[in-house]
């Protein structure tokens, strides 16, 4: 197929339109359609290892995900399908629950036996949703009756409490619309939502269970699920609930994308990729969005293109881009090309088709502005900002003149961390950005201040939130028994103050405080001692991130002197050609034990005083 011409009068900033979106869609489809099973029941990905559910849960869950991708291409299309996708799902269907749960090669596994499949129902239930007029109603009554009988577990209360409610909702969302068990389908949706509500902290932030874990989940599920099908359903009581709240995520969510595109790498499930571009769309769909029309599909697209544009050496038109897609045109276990340490347990082959949720978008009519009106920057490329995200515990940082972004975590954890326990990557880090690290496996932890004890780096474990200000963060943790540190990020244009008052370690206890992890073609890193470290920077070999191999970081060091010691550092990132260094661009006075005062380079003036800071409850306040 030949690839759209570009646009650039319409889309100034990527070049691309409506057309890319189908194409793009079209060739992820037919490039996963060797790989279906004779009756296309099942679609069995290669990869370099199954998923902890087992190679059948795999293949059920490379069928659903690219069946929603299929749903979202046809529906958006008012069931036009040149390439006769639904065809080929509608004959899945009916193979995969003929007789679910049978050891063959088409089979799907029962819910009862692989919870994985409840996960799988919610992209199935909402594709049959969005395609009713082309593929449900034009089911034979026994294959209703077999995919009907199939989804129904899916309505009983979630067997995992965080974002798995909302996949019973979307399956009884999509029975109550086929009539089907209404009355219970109508129990679940108000038990799902229930219990999501728990977990709302404000500020279009939820809470990824009875946990602090934020990341993308926000926008891919707690956000997705609930506006979507209030959409879908046409209910205006949930839709003033949830479209409000999707609205005051997405204020904040735009700032999280790089100027080329990138979403900041944070969390886990970072293979779904551009699925980060659901939530955008779902505002524009719904009415509830901040943002343009135009600034819309510049974020969109900016991240689709991304990590699809066409690159040279596989064919016109193959995705090489930065590698999201093989030789063969699939989707890999990675961010750019593979990466294993990015990759959780349960997922499997299959799995980074999650990202068919970035397709949302194809729903809006051709002639809706948000793919006619003229695209717009995005935050990274108006100015720089600096933007706290209080409930969770998150500072964003971005410069215009190199669109870089800049996560600093005083609050986010994952839900598995607990004191003593090693820390999780995704979650853990004083530091994330758009494009460095983090570092994984046995290689120094980028962006980590820690103690060293018997030449092991202390871990951070769960960070308790202290409040978060118009320019900085605070958090507290215990690396050890008996030691607390108190962490504190102010930042001013490219400029990082990072202190930490380390309060009960013994007296001369080594700590160390790593910079960023960048690769040889990556941006510029700095890490600058102002007060505690000895004054020269050592650096650490960090090896492969999920942006390449090579990677250095900067470290410093230092020892405690008492009960209570104070280490400050400056540092920098940027892709700024021949940056000036990060001491030219703040003077920083420590004026006591826990307190001290910087001026940035353009005269103004931030205090700190981090003993004031050590009560958990402390409110989220600018004035720190």
């Amino acid at each position: 197929m030949p690839t759209p011409p570009e646009n650039r009068e319409l889309s100034p900033y990527t070049g691309w339109t409506r057309a890319h979106w189908e194409d793009a869609a079209d060739r992820l489809l037919l490039d996963v359609r060797p790989f279906a099973s004779p009756r296309r029941g099942l679609v069995d990905l290669p990869g370099p290892r199954p998923s902890w559910s087992g190679p059948r849960s795999d293949g059920l869950e490379g069928w659903a995900r690219t069946f929603l991708l299929a749903a979202l291409r046809v529906a958006g299309a008012h069931g036009e399908d040149p390439h006769g996708h639904l065809d080929r799902y509608a004959e899945g269907l009916a193979a995969g629950t003929e007789k679910p749960g049978r050891e063959d090669r088409e089979s799907w596994p029962l819910m009862a036996d692989t919870r994985q499949a409840i996960v799988e129902s919610a992209s199935i239930a909402l594709g049959l949703r969005l395609t009713r007029p082309w593929l449900w109603d034009r089911l034979d009554d026994r294959t209703r009756q077999q995919v009907a009988d199939w989804l129904r577990p899916a309505l009983a209360p979630s067997p995992v409490d965080n974002n798995w409610w909302l996949f019973g909702l979307t399956v009884a969302g999509f029975l109550q619309d086929a009539g089907i068990d209404t009355d219970r389908a109508a129990a679940t949706i108000d038990r799902s939502l229930a219990r999501v509500e728990d977990w709302y902290l404000g500020d279009g932030w939820y809470s990824d269970g009875d946990n602090r874990a934020f990341d993308h989940y926000n926008a891919w599920a707690l956000h997705f699920y609930p506006a979507l099908h209030a959409h879908l359903a046409g209910d205006r009581r949930l839709l003033d609930t949830y479209g409000p709240r999707l609205r005051a995520h997405l204020d904040d969510y735009a700032h999280l994308f790089d100027s080329n595109g990138a979403p900041v790498p944070y969390g886990r499930s970072l293979i779904y990729r551009f699925a980060a571009a659901a939530a955008p769309w779902l505002g524009a769909l719904t009415g509830h969005t901040p943002l343009t029309p135009g600034a819309t599909r510049r974020l969109a697209s900016g991240t689709l293109r991304y990590f699809l544009e066409p690159g040279e050496g596989r064919g016109e038109g193959r995705g090489e881009g930065r590698g999201a897609t093989d030789e063969r045109g699939l989707l890999t276990l990675g961010w750019h090309g593979p990466y294993p340490p990015l990759v959780q347990e349960y997922s499997g082959p299959g799995s980074p088709y999650w990202a068919s949720k970035g397709f949302l978008g194809l729903l809006l009519p051709a002639d809706h502005p948000a793919w006619t009106d003229p695209e717009e920057p995005l935050p990274a490329e108006r100015a720089d900002t600096v933007r706290a995200f209080a409930p969770a515990g998150l500072l964003v940082q971005t410069t215009a003149a190199d669109g870089l972004v800049r996560l600093h975590n005083h609050g986010s954890n994952h839900v598995h961390s607990a004191p003593g326990e090693e820390d999780d990557p995704g979650y853990a880090r004083h530091a994330y950005s758009t494009r460095t690290g983090p570092s994984t496996g046995t290689a120094a932890a980028d962006n980590h201040f820690a103690l060293l004890v018997d030449g092991k780096a202390t871990t951070r474990g769960p960070a308790v939130p202290l409040g978060a200000g118009p320019d900085r963060a605070v958090s507290l943790h215990h690396p050890l028994p008996g030691v607390r540190v108190l962490s504190a990020t102010l930042v001013h244009g490219r400029a990082e103050l990072r202190a930490h008052l380390v309060l009960g370690a013994p007296e001369g206890t080594p700590v160390r405080q790593t910079g960023w992890a960048v690769t040889p073609e990556g941006p510029h890193a700095q890490l600058h001692p102002v007060h505690g470290y000895r004054p020269d920077a050592g650096e650490l070999p960090t090896g492969e991130t999920l942006q390449g191999p090579g990677t250095r970081t900067l470290a410093l060091h230092g020892t405690t002197s008492g009960p209570a010691t104070l280490f400050v550092a400056l540092a920098s990132l940027t892709a700024e050609p021949d940056p000036a260094p990060v001491s030219d661009l703040a003077n920083v006075h420590v004026t006591g034990p826990h307190t001290l005062t910087v001026t940035w380079q353009n005269g103004t003036t931030a205090q700190l005083d981090l003993e004031a800071r050590e009560a958990p409850e402390a409110p989220d306040s600018g004035d720190l």
